[in-house]
């Protein structure tokens, strides 16, 4: 037999046996995509018959490679992904590791059908560019990573024995490492049948995941972020989804998991391979459409007249950064909800604790207003991260409306540290009891709900941020919008109206006049008469002329401040939060500003005229 002849018939005789062996292992159609016969299913096909010689050859192939590889290596060295809260350390993977053989089609640099027993073979098609991943895989899930691996406190601890392994016996570590073949079996597209990305097992309910991650560990010191996860609503609600845009592939919620919020390749947001960096990840579920039933329209809310400040490119949220957040102010969704963690509010329970939707959220101590509670225990605590004594916080921004100027304060006109503490002289009974010194004639034994009238939660000795900066529209007192200061469309993110007066200089005429006002939840002052009833302010009981004031339009802003009195003043005692605006009032002469509650008298200047 001529030699020519006979290379031809050692080729025929190795692709039949490569090809009744393939059906034995495989028993059909099973390496989907991957097989690039002319026949095949991908989008890339060559001219070769048999699937198995566009990786494989049983002579020919790579030396020092396994199992017999026949596609020519790239030599790219890539860039991994890193993050301030991921502790190990990727190296460059070795050419005849499982990760570079995958890479070897999957980065981009040596297309298929280029191999060393055959030469190039002849392909018509292109890759999706979804499957080419280049040589920057910061937006990628890590691999080949540095061993003996770096303990961490939401890794599973299997993960660092001698030898290390997964909690699931179908993904598998290679020599105590990750890499593609942990996640990926190249011989079979369909073994999660909703997901048909050659994954070694069905992905869904989070199962590919938690076979690493384990949100139940507990290690003495460090927060496992993760925490939580199992009774969370990300990993129980059975709202479905219609993946538009795309969250995961799966059928509802649940069963997306962590894909909802994550993707392993190509992540948008590349610190902890967000789909969308921050708040655009959540945007997809939390917008009114995507799920049925539909969840609340939370996005709507930041749309309105004042709404927390969404974050710019260089400030944005970081799962690393300190529980106070100086020189940092932005507002991201997860400064405010833990996503493995959160419930759903089903229930309002009485204050200060933190509702469900923020379970294991870090906030920021009430005693100092400096020392991070990890997780926070009482609402207040996650609202002083940012309105407390951080720096860099946003001062006399248009979007959020007036601020008064209070005769007493601590310096720091947003830190309502000192204006709610224990010592201060008077304040909205937030972090500490209301007092019982002095008695309190105008207050409700409920408060109302938004329509002014219906009663609504009982006066408990305690209120919450959010009974007064909340949704305008929030379920909690009867409207049908989410909870929770998100937007509003009245200004300081408040739950209802209240009008400030002010003036162009102090003690002169004042603007926002509403003379003989409407007293109801509409009125200009609602937000007050949620928990006070303004009929009885206006019988004196409390100060001899309460109603003058109110009659000729003067807001309860200018003589009395919302959250307390951060400072003391030996002509000001603060009691019932009287604090007077000073951009609307001035000295009497010479006399400074003062208040007698004993003798029910003021000295100063106001709308024009002396007192």
């Amino acid at each position: 037999m001529r030699p020519g002849r006979t290379n031809g018939f050692i080729l025929s005789l190795l692709a039949l046996i490569l090809t009744v062996g393939a059906q034995a292992q495989l028993g059909g159609d099973q390496l989907g995509t991957h097989d690039l016969t002319p026949s095949g299913s991908g989008q890339v096909k060559g001219s070769f018959s048999n699937a198995c010689l566009y990786c494989h050859a049983p002579h020919g192939a790579l030396s020092n490679s396994t199992p017999l590889w026949n596609q020519k290596l790239s030599v790219q060295t890539y860039n991994f992904y890193t993050s301030t809260t991921y502790h190990q350390t990727s190296v460059q993977p070795a050419l005849n590791s499982p990760s570079k053989l995958c890479l070897s089609c999957h980065d981009g640099t040596v297309a298929p059908g280029q191999t060393v027993a055959f030469g190039t073979i002849p392909l018509t098609g292109t890759m999706k560019t979804t499957s080419v991943f280049g040589s920057d895989l910061k937006s990628s899930h890590p691999f080949s990573l540095q061993t003996p691996l770096v303990d961490s406190p939401n890794i599973n601890t299997l993960l660092f024995g001698n030898p290390g392994k997964t909690a699931d016996p179908t993904v598998h570590l290679v020599n105590g490492t990750i890499e593609c073949t942990t996640c990926h079996e190249p011989h079979f597209q369909n073994i999660d049948k909703s997901l048909p990305l050659f994954l070694v097992r069905d992905s869904s309910n989070s199962t590919l995941c938690l076979a690493c991650h384990d949100p139940t560990r507990v290690v003495n010191g460090q927060s496992n972020f993760l925490a939580g996860w199992g009774l969370s609503v990300h990993a129980s609600a059975s709202n479905t989804t219609s993946n538009s845009p795309y969250v995961g592939g799966y059928s509802t919620i649940a069963q997306n998991g962590c894909n909802a919020c994550h993707m392993p390749h190509n992540a948008s947001g590349p610190a902890r391979l967000l789909r969308g960096p921050n708040e655009l990840d959540c945007a997809a579920c939390h917008s009114g459409t995507n799920t049925q039933p539909a969840l609340l329209n939370v996005y709507s809310e930041f749309a309105k007249t004042g709404s927390h400040p969404p974050p710019v490119a260089n400030n944005s949220h970081d799962r690393g950064e300190a529980g106070l957040l100086n020189n940092n102010r932005h507002a991201t969704c997860v400064d405010c909800h833990n996503p493995h963690a959160a419930q759903p509010t089903t229930a309002f329970a009485l204050p200060p604790g933190l509702r469900p939707s923020q379970n294991s959220t870090v906030g920021v101590s009430a005693a100092d207003g400096i020392t991070p509670v990890n997780p926070a225990v009482n609402q207040f605590e996650v609202c002083l991260r940012c309105h407390g004594t951080s720096s860099g916080k946003m001062v006399n921004v248009p979007l959020y409306g007036y601020l008064p100027v209070r005769l007493v304060s601590s310096g720091d006109p947003l830190n309502i540290v000192p204006e709610f503490a224990l010592t201060a002289t008077s304040s909205h009974p937030v972090v500490h009891d209301r007092s019982s010194v002095l008695p309190q004639p105008s207050l409700r034994n409920q408060m109302l709900q938004l329509d002014g009238v219906t009663s609504g939660r009982a006066m408990g000795t305690r209120i919450f941020c959010t009974d007064c900066h909340n949704a305008d529209d929030n379920r909690e007192f009867g409207g049908t919008g989410p909870n929770g200061p998100h937007g509003s469309k009245w200004t300081h993110i408040l739950e209802r109206r209240y009008e400030i007066s002010q003036t162009l200089s102090p003690g002169g005429p004042i603007s926002n006049l509403f003379p003989n006002p409407d007293l109801t939840g509409n009125g200009p002052y609602g937000m007050c008469a949620k928990c006070h009833d303004l009929n009885q302010i206006m019988t004196n009981t409390s100060f001899s002329n309460h109603a003058d004031h109110i009659n000729q339009g003067v807001s309860c802003s200018v003589c009395h401040s919302a959250h307390g009195m951060g400072g003391t003043n030996a002509n000001v005692s603060g009691e019932r939060l009287v604090n007077f605006d000073i951009q609307v009032v001035a000295p009497n002469g010479g006399t400074p500003i003062a208040y007698n509650r004993a003798s029910n008298t003021c000295t100063l200047t106001c709308h024009g005229q002396t007192h």
